[in-house]
């Protein structure tokens, strides 16, 4: 998407003229003669304003470019925008509804992208299974807690553990 100023464009037959000078910086653009203004892809009225954007080779309104699903003006959102089956999306609804962060280590179900998440070395939890694997124990910010074998587990679980000899250290 890029943001374009009327007043900046090169016209098509000035361009060709001197394709080295003026240029510079500006996204060539094929300008239509003088008098015509382009039309918005999202309300196929003309465009008047000194401003327009310009995404998926189509030219909008400021106001007209908009997130399909929470209809955020995307021009303010940011310089990049989503596609998928025909939708115009900003970028935390396409990560709502169509990316991954992969699967939870405990549960071994899919996380949604944008979901908060708990880390431990190379594994990545749901909040709500970011516990004890054995006793179920919630951690809280702070407390210690032990990763053996991929499991996670609280520090009563994990010295009861040592002491049958079933754990080799690996504190987080």
């Amino acid at each position: 998407m890029m943001v374009l100023d009327k007043e900046d464009a090169v016209r098509h037959e000035d361009a060709e003229k001197d394709s080295q000078s003026s240029r510079k910086g500006v996204p060539m653009l094929s300008v239509q003669p003088k008098g015509k203004q382009k039309g918005c892809a999202g309300c196929n009225r003309k465009i008047k304003d000194r401003y327009l954007l310009k995404a998926l080779d189509k030219y909008w309104h400021e106001d007209c470019l908009k997130c399909a699903c929470c209809d955020c003006r995307l021009g303010e959102v940011g310089s990049t925008l989503y596609t998928k089956a025909n939708l115009i999306l900003c970028r935390r609804d396409y990560l709502r509804l169509f990316g991954t962060t992969g699967n939870c280590a405990a549960c071994s179900k899919l996380i949604p992208a944008f979901e908060m998440v708990m880390r431990a070395r190379d594994n990545v939890y749901h909040l709500d299974c970011f516990a004890c694997q054995l006793c179920n124990q919630r951690f809280c910010v702070g407390d210690k807690f032990f990763l053996k074998n991929n499991m996670i587990l609280c520090q009563m679980d994990y010295e009861e553990g040592q002491l049958n000899g079933t754990f080799e250290s690996q504190v987080q």
